[in-house]
This record gives structure tokens, sequence and C-alpha cells, in this order.
């Protein structure tokens, strides 16, 4: 589905997702990837939710996000307890969404200048 295209300053941003695939600056990539505005993390070895730990976690605590979002697929689920408190002991906010509505999410967060981080789910 395309998204419309607002004024993003940032050098990332996303233009459309499919089922199996995103667009992020007229580059369509297929599985899972780290995203914030100013940075792009392919290889992401992540392909569901309950693999996310600590250590896949390291690159994203590193770019010092205010907010993360987590794109679940096509229907949203919600991360366990143990994953909620990775975040809460960092004092970091983390939302759950389907991917559709993180891309939305990202690309309006990201032309507010935010501090967000984007992590992609895609198997």
């Amino acid at each position: 589905m395309p998204l419309i295209e607002d004024q993003i300053d940032a050098r990332y941003s996303i233009q459309a997702y499919g089922p199996d695939s995103i667009t992020i600056n007229q580059r369509e990539y297929r599985g899972s990837l780290v995203l914030s505005p100013d940075r792009l993390i392919e290889g992401w070895p992540v392909r569901d939710l309950d693999d996310i730990d600590a250590e896949a976690l390291a690159c994203v605590f590193e770019l010092q996000p205010d907010v993360v979002l987590l794109g679940t697929g096509p229907r949203q689920r919600f991360p366990t307890p143990d994953l909620w408190r990775l975040f809460a002991e960092r004092q970091l906010g983390l939302e759950a969404m389907d991917t559709g509505a993180l891309c939305r999410t990202f690309n309006i967060l990201a032309a507010e200048d935010r501090a967000v981080v984007a992590l992609i789910l895609q198997p």
C-alpha cells in the first residue's frame, strides 16, 4: 500500500508496504529491519516476536531512541512481559502495532524530528 508523501527531512522514510516487503527511499526490502530517521540496519536476525531478546536489541538501544515502534506483521501482536521490562528498565517507550500502522506512525514521528526507531518484523 503506498503512503502519502509528506515533506520529511529525515534521511530515511517509508513509501509503501505490503504483506512481505517494505519500500524505503524507493528501495524494496524483504526481511526484518531496524530503521531510524538517520539509519537503516538490514539483516536484523529477528523473524518473530518471540525471537526478540536483549542481544537482538543491542543495536536498537545504541541508537538512543525516545520511542520504539514494533511492527508485528499484518496483525498486531503484543510482546511478552520480559520484553516490556527491557524497555522499561531503560525508560524507553515501546509501541506494538501492525506493520501498516508502524509505517504511518514512523513517517509522522520522523517528520516531527523525533528520536524514533522502528523494528519491522518480516519473516
